[in-house]
């Protein structure tokens, strides 16, 4: 791999990032520009720029190292990742839209009335945000320093500062555009080399015969491949956290109150599987071609096998250029990634924390715009200071760490909250507060330091397949305990989140309005939107 090569491509891709988010910023203006792209985003346009967010480095780089290590069981990243969004599309997709929130606290507080409820919503949206950034950071750090050596803090530094200068800019408009586009480019920086490698190399049985020489176990389903304990337990907690956690993935979640309507959400979501599912096809072939051409990267966690094989498989020119065109893919997926997320957490603390603030210290002498922009470094800014700081989990194990997270928590609060009347403000707040927990906690003892083997391992390594019920059920029992405290205005919002927009009803006070008045006190009700007419 040339390091002068690589680096100049993502040059390059640093270069297109901030000249269309520069872009963006011409045409955000309003707060709803910066939040939620003035809700006008094509389906098309938009399932681009989710695929875009959603392939992060645990995607782009992370799956394919989990394949060539740990063997066949890991295929269930891709197939998960995937699933997720039917999840979406069958059960909160059109509902959260026509919810009409600009963030996930906005939904719960209208839902339930509470503003405990949001709260606790806002600091999981922040703490899962967090979470999700850190393997971000990680791969940027990873890439550079396989293309360079240079120290895994200067690409995180490096994605740090290009994604805080394009969402202060533009917000959600802004990096719309640039996510479109960096998914075709991550597309085709992925698939490029495995057409060229197989087109170039006229062995496939070669692989096929070493690989069941070699290494038999690792081809095989629920095997021990990779030191894995109870895998059986282990791919099944890792399905359901994949499954259901991407419908609480905050910066998921944001990218949906950006279509016009219910139906166009929809449609959105449908693309987007599709966009997902051809995306997933390479990750494994760069792992099974690793096998044959890097086996000595099996011991080195495999994460670099992507950026590697090129080079592995065409010493020379060729394999610098197509060498290049894959570190420029890996950090458009870092990049993407890292945008949405950052826009969804400096909502939260922009909405939640920052502008009551900012209220009390002006007067309330400021512009909403630029209490978002100061969220959007503050939420950059402590991730990468915990960047600095934990140990090194794979890309994709810690991205599953933040998928349970979300699965255990805000799972059954849009699940319920959408499709069960009876769900109370207690029974919310109590689910999220022992999902979270549970959640936390294993996440936290894998940072520090996973047991050494047993169930211990397997229980806190994929948690989701008992920190998910442990919240269901608690939210279940706690609601049937508490049937006074179901908000008085249920029956309203079911009707707005479940009646088609081309349906004339009163739906009631819309969700939050974003205004320049704090939220803490902002008189009740704190609504002012509507969910636009059929057909505008």
């Amino acid at each position: 791999m040339s390091p002068a090569l690589s680096l100049s491509a993502i040059g390059l891709v640093v270069a297109a990032t901030i000249g269309i988010g520069l872009f963006g910023l011409r045409i955000s203006r309003t707060t709803s520009d910066f939040y939620v792209a003035s809700r006008a985003v094509t389906p098309r346009w938009n399932a681009s720029a989710i695929s875009g967010e959603y392939l992060s480095a645990a995607s782009f780089l992370g799956v394919a190292g989990l394949v060539l290590v740990n063997g066949a069981d890991m295929l269930w990243f891709s197939v998960g990742y995937t699933v997720g969004y039917l999840m979406l599309l069958v059960l909160v997709a059109a509902p959260l839209r026509r919810s009409g929130a600009y963030t996930l606290p906005d939904f719960a507080e209208t839902r339930f009335e509470s503003p405990l409820v949001r709260r606790i919503c806002a600091g999981l949206v922040v703490g899962i945000g967090t979470l999700y950034l850190l393997p971000q950071l990680h791969g940027a750090g990873l890439a550079v320093q396989t293309v360079t050596g240079a120290p895994p803090q200067v690409g995180a530094m490096i994605v740090a500062v290009i994604v805080v200068i394009n969402v202060a800019a533009g917000g959600m408009r802004s990096i719309t555009f640039v996510q479109a586009f960096q998914y075709w480019l991550k597309l085709t920086a992925l698939a490029t080399p495995i057409f060229v490698i197989l087109l170039a190399w006229h062995q496939p049985t070669g692989v096929l015969d070493s690989l069941h020489g070699a290494a038999a176990e690792w081809a095989e389903p629920l095997s021990r491949a990779g030191g894995r304990d109870h895998p059986l337990y282990a791919t099944y907690s890792l399905l359901l956290a994949l499954c259901f956690g991407t419908m609480g993935l905050p910066h998921v979640l944001v990218r949906f109150y950006t279509n016009p309507d219910g139906r166009a959400a929809r449609r959105t979501t449908v693309v987007v599987l599709a966009l997902l599912g051809l995306f997933y096809l390479f990750p494994p072939m760069y792992a099974v071609l690793g096998r044959t051409f890097a086996p000595d990267l099996v011991g080195s966690g495999g994460d670099t096998v992507v950026l590697e094989l090129p080079g592995r498989v065409f010493p020379g020119t060729a394999g610098d250029l197509l060498g290049a065109l894959v570190a420029a893919g890996a950090f458009a997926a870092f990049l993407s990634t890292s945008s949405g997320l950052t826009v969804a957490i400096a909502g939260v603390i922009d909405q939640d924390l920052l502008r009551s603030r900012l209220h009390q210290w002006t007067g309330g002498d400021y512009v909403a715009v630029n209490s978002f922009r100061i969220a959007a470094l503050i939420a950059m800014i402590v991730p990468y200071l915990a960047f600095t700081v934990t140990g090194a989990l794979s890309l994709a194990d810690t991205v599953g760490l933040a998928f349970a997270l979300a699965a255990s928590t805000f799972c059954p609060l849009l699940v319920l909250g959408i499709w069960w009347r009876r769900m109370s403000t207690t029974g919310a707040a109590a689910g999220l507060i022992v999902g979270g927990i549970a959640a936390s906690a294993a996440a936290l003892i894998n940072v520090a330091g996973a047991p050494h083997g047993g169930w211990p391992r397997a229980l806190v390594g994929q948690p989701a397949a008992w920190t998910m019920p442990l919240a269901f059920v608690t939210v279940i029992v706690v609601s049937k305990l508490t049937p006074d405290r179901i908000p008085a205005g249920t029956a309203r919002s079911m009707v707005r989140l479940h009646t088609p927009e081309a349906v004339d009803v009163d739906r009631g006070p819309g969700p939050a309005a974003l205004t320049n008045r704090s939220p803490s006190t902002s008189p009740a009700p704190r609504h002012a939107y509507r969910p636009p007419a059929a057909g505008r």
